[in-house]
């Protein structure tokens, strides 16, 4: 397995690139305990870590930190698997067992926002990769990552599954003392036998429910992006109507849904998943996503309609969490090794 033609925009020279990357840049980690059993972590030291979201994605905001690659979440239509693809790894199994961690993240990070250059924009964060997925719990990125952000009073959002976001309560505390902080937690839906099959490496939907309860109680607003509503297994109105009662039971702020997307690198992996689980449903979904990654318009402004009208009836306020709609295009390759540069994974 090789990391090769990664593409950079620092200006770095090559020379001054083999400084940065010795034979040492990558290492190569397994672990024998059962949370992180099959999974392997390579270990980089990236050279940046504030990435520049593309223009063409028209979200509402134009920096990410991602202190990962790959999800051990395991969610079988996430997005972000063709991200692995840009580092020749695969896009199915290999994205939830082949985990990228960049180890200096926080370190970075802080420089960088020490820089003269640096303008103190909203930085978004798990709106690629959950950053507290399994990996968080041993390599504990995320306590720098939001120490480093709360010292220069940047303002940042968080997207995630993991019930870990608790384990940084005061530090998120801190942040939201002296800078906007926004929490979303990613709930779809509440049907337990749906989750074990599609996400069955996150915490269950009502752990996730318990997150929003602990920050609201601890005057910390958080919305729920209701991401994905899965067409055919979880939009009944019943369904819907469930998921966004266990919302505002939670304390959430605001629901915001997102109807399922098939991008390529998630379509192939999801659609495999629906012929082995739902093959009465594969020649629907062919239909539904003939004209590419989006449900049809239609669709979507009836899943939206119907959960604003839920909101409305359960007292949710308005569908203004800090998360978009639509999620950003998968990451071009990001600077975190040189252009050219050929490592393999030993």
């Amino acid at each position: 397995m090789r990391w090769e033609n990664l593409t950079a925009d620092s200006g770095h020279s090559r020379a001054d690139d083999t400084a940065l990357f010795g034979a040492d840049a990558v290492v190569t980690r397994t672990f024998d305990t059962p949370e992180f059993s099959g999974i392997t972590f390579h270990e980089i030291r990236a050279r940046s870590i504030i990435n520049r979201v593309p223009a063409v994605s028209r979200m509402s905001f134009q920096w990410t930190v991602n202190p990962y690659r790959g999800c051990s979440h395991a969610c079988v239509y996430c997005f972000a698997r063709k991200t692995h693809s840009y580092l020749d790894l695969d896009t199915g199994l290999g994205f939830d067992s082949q985990i990228v961690v960049k180890t200096n993240a926080p370190e970075l990070l802080r420089r960088q926002l020490g820089s003269p250059r640096w303008q103190g924009e909203h930085i978004a964060m798990g709106t690629n990769v959950d950053c507290y997925q399994r990996a968080e719990g041993r390599y504990r990125l995320m306590p720098g990552i939001i120490g480093a952000l709360r010292d220069h009073a940047n303002p940042f959002s968080i997207l995630t599954k993991g019930t870990l976001i608790l384990r940084d309560l005061d530090l998120l505390k801190q942040a939201h003392a002296v800078t906007d902080v926004g929490i979303s937690v990613s709930v779809g839906f509440i049907d337990a036998e749906l989750w074990r099959t599609v996400e069955p490496g996150t915490p269950a939907p009502e752990r996730r429910l318990e997150v929003v309860r602990t920050l609201a109680e601890h005057g910390i607003g958080c919305g729920v992006l209701m991401a994905p509503v899965i067409p055919f297994l979880s939009d009944a109105p019943e369904q819907l109507r469930a998921t966004v009662r266990a919302i505002a039971a939670a304390g959430a702020t605001s629901v915001t849904p997102l109807v399922l997307h098939l991008r390529p690198g998630a379509r192939e992996w999801f659609m495999a998943w629906l012929g082995r689980h739902h093959p009465h449903l594969v020649r629907r979904y062919e239909r539904l996503y003939a004209d590419g990654s989006y449900a049809p318009k239609w669709y979507q402004r009836r899943i939206t309609r119907q959960v604003h009208e839920l909101a409305r009836e359960y007292g949710i306020g308005p569908a203004d969490a800090p998360m978009p709609r639509r999620m950003p295009e998968p990451e071009p390759p990001t600077p975190d090794l040189p252009e050219g540069t050929q490592l393999t994974l030993i």
